[in-house]
């Protein structure tokens, strides 16, 4: 946990809640900070070493959340400009080889999110602020208040996702036409997002052990809280977080 957090999270142990201007106050400092220069960013052009999935996995199936309204926000996230996704070359070279794997099993991958601009965290953070908003509550986390998800780490103030070599996304079933049934949806606050999660069927779980052998097959490793989140292992900029936005 970071400084930060530490902080947060100590003052909403000592208040108890976060519904307070002051807390919300504290948020929107957080937010302004990432955008005013503490991730780290390349001088040069910040693309040159990404490529658009379209191009790199031509076999992938795009449904990019955060390009639409669709998401546990309600609306486009900042950064989003177009309904594409981003890699790093290293990241989607991994990639594709397990979209090969994927295609010859009668699956292709279904990718959600892949780069992520750090402004589109900070657009997280500023709405994590807002605990009246909770127009999305019931799809992305019913059982759980808004007031506590930047304490319990649902909303961070970094993302591996902004380094550029993070994937999110499934399975789709090339004979039914069908995403894979997780037994969960993509971006669910809650424990039934683990990957080890055993609340579900044997068939599920056997799906989400199945994207995660391909995936660690091919250079990926997982995430403990979401069966759907992979980053490679050997990412080429694991200390910079980029910021420049999603277009093709």
């Amino acid at each position: 946990m970071t400084r930060t957090n530490k902080a947060l999270v100590a003052y909403f142990s000592a208040t108890g809640t976060t519904k307070g201007f002051a807390a919300r106050l504290a948020i929107v400092i957080v937010a302004a900070a990432l955008l005013a220069g503490c991730c780290s960013l390349p001088t040069n052009n910040q693309r040159d070493g990404f490529v658009t999935l379209a191009e790199a996995v031509p076999d992938a199936i795009l449904e990019i959340r955060y390009y639409s309204t669709y998401n546990f926000v309600g609306e486009r996230i900042d950064g989003y400009e177009h309904p594409c996704a981003l890699l790093t070359k290293e990241a989607a070279k991994a990639l594709k080889a397990a979209s090969d794997d994927c295609v010859r099993r009668g699956y292709r991958l279904k990718i959600y999110d892949a780069y992520r601009p750090q402004r589109a965290v900070a657009h997280f953070v500023r709405w994590a602020a807002d605990t009246g908003d909770t127009r999305m509550k019931a799809p992305f986390y019913p059982n759980l208040d808004k007031s506590v998800l930047f304490a319990q780490g649902y909303i961070a103030e970094k993302s591996g996702h902004s380094r550029g070599s993070t994937v999110d996304l499934t399975l789709f079933d090339m004979k039914t036409g069908k995403e894979v049934d997780m037994g969960g949806t993509f971006d669910w606050f809650g424990g039934e997002s683990h990957p080890d999660f055993r609340g579900i069927t044997e068939a599920q779980y056997a799906n989400r052990m199945l994207l995660r052998e391909i995936m660690l097959a091919h250079g990926f490793k997982p995430l403990e809280e979401e069966w759907w989140h992979f980053t490679l292992v050997n990412e080429p900029y694991p200390d910079t977080y980029f910021d420049f936005p999603v277009r093709q």
